[in-house]
């Protein structure tokens, strides 16, 4: 409800500035209003876009587990997440954003169980340790989906997405930045590419 009250305000600005600028250059190209209006619109239109990007996960290098099929997946668990914050930025419907959240939950779990054979399977000594914060993981998503699921009131049901969407996006990067470059050079050691 609140994101939806900025967004109609953040609309009304700038068809107002529009509107200004369009009034100001009628009355003559001196006239200051329209440029000061043109200043202001450009402001409001960098601070939106600032703002907003924020919100969307990129892919940084440092991010890389030196693995490409790992890598790759990481990016595609980005892109994944970046659809649902999509989703929900600009209120598309409930399908839309099950569909969404369901696409990020199977592929991280198939990355899960991609990741969890190449240490099994090389014999990376901290397997069950990392396997247990996936399934930890899994469980919390689990939980929060299932908040989401039973609110039938949108603000409540907004709420729960996006409690689900930020513990998403941290629990990737922190994931990547830690647990996944402990695993790496291990892998890398054993030929994994």
């Amino acid at each position: 409800m609140v994101r939806n009250l900025i967004m109609l305000g953040m609309a009304i600005l700038v068809v107002s500035l529009i509107a200004l600028i369009i009034i100001g250059f009628l009355s003559g190209i001196s006239n200051p209003l329209p440029w000061i209006s043109m200043a202001i619109l450009a402001i409001v239109i960098l601070t939106h876009n600032r703002i907003v990007k924020y919100r969307y996960l990129e892919w940084k290098e440092s991010y890389s587990v030196g693995i490409e099929s790992i890598d790759n997946d990481h990016k595609k668990l980005i892109q994944l997440i970046n659809n649902l914050q999509t989703a929900i930025d600009y209120k598309t419907n409930n399908e839309f954003e099950k569909k969404t959240l369901a696409e990020v939950i199977d592929y991280t779990k198939y990355h899960f169980s991609r990741e969890e054979d190449l240490m099994e399977n090389n014999g990376y000594s901290d397997f069950v340790a990392h396997k247990a914060q996936h399934e930890k993981m899994i469980a919390k998503v689990t939980e929060l989906v299932q908040a989401y699921e039973k609110d039938e009131s949108e603000g409540i049901k907004a709420g729960a997405i996006e409690s689900l969407l930020m513990y998403l996006k941290s629990w990737l990067i922190n994931h990547i930045n830690g647990t996944d470059q402990e695993y790496s050079e291990y892998l890398i050691s054993k030929g994994v590419k």
